[in-house]
């Protein structure tokens, strides 16, 4: 009998010991898990997350009308401002500053934006086209002596963003019709109020290639 109660007593001690060692594993296990789910997130996000740049100058390189411009601003800088201001590219005007007028449009991968409203670090490893890539020394794009031709512009604010909204229209559909013009200029207020005679050119273009 004794010997039974030895062996019950050393049972009940080696099962306490092994529920004890079962509910320490199991709270480090949970914790672990629980810990793991909180931190990793967080160190993926930090991880995936680009360095911060700014509020000083960063160092840039834009593409603009085939050549690459290297040069450091702010990242608040918009494009238009840093063509204007940085590099005396001034054929897009500032007018509205607000992405309503069309006076700053330039084209950007095949699609016309407003200037104004990107920001010149972001458009850092993509082609950008202006007004004043499109003439060859002197020869003006066809779309420019079709507006000359048409009397397409008075004041002249306005008439970079019709040229450059009409030549990428028309690299896409060298033959639209006038529903089709008016939707892709759009975009584009006259103040003056020219809009017949923008039309006008732009219906008179033909034939012009994809630049």
């Amino acid at each position: 009998m004794a010997f039974e109660d030895d062996d019950r007593d050393r049972r009940d001690e080696g099962d306490a010991a092994l529920s004890v060692s079962r509910r320490a594993f199991l709270k480090t296990v949970s914790a672990s898990s629980l810990a793991a789910g909180v931190l990793s997130p967080a160190e993926s996000d930090a991880q995936a997350a680009p360095a911060p740049v700014g509020p000083g100058d960063v160092p840039i390189k834009l593409t603009i009308d085939g050549k690459t411009h290297a040069l450091s601003v702010e990242p608040r800088v918009t494009l238009l401002d840093t063509m204007r201001d940085r590099l005396d590219i001034t054929g897009m005007k500032r007018v509205c500053d607000r992405g309503t007028c069309g006076a700053c449009t330039v084209i950007v991968e095949g699609r016309t934006q407003y200037s104004c409203t990107l920001l010149a670090i972001d458009m850092q490893g993509v082609p950008i086209r202006t007004v004043e890539g499109l003439t060859k020394g002197t020869v003006l794009h066809p779309v420019q002596e079709a507006f000359c031709k048409h009397d397409g512009l008075m004041c002249g604010f306005c008439t970079p963003g019709f040229v450059v909204s009409a030549v990428a229209l028309l690299e896409k559909t060298p033959s639209p019709t006038a529903d089709q013009a008016k939707a892709a200029l759009s975009g584009n207020i006259c103040r003056c109020g020219t809009y017949t005679r923008v039309l006008e050119a732009v219906l008179d273009t033909k034939g012009v290639s994809r630049g």
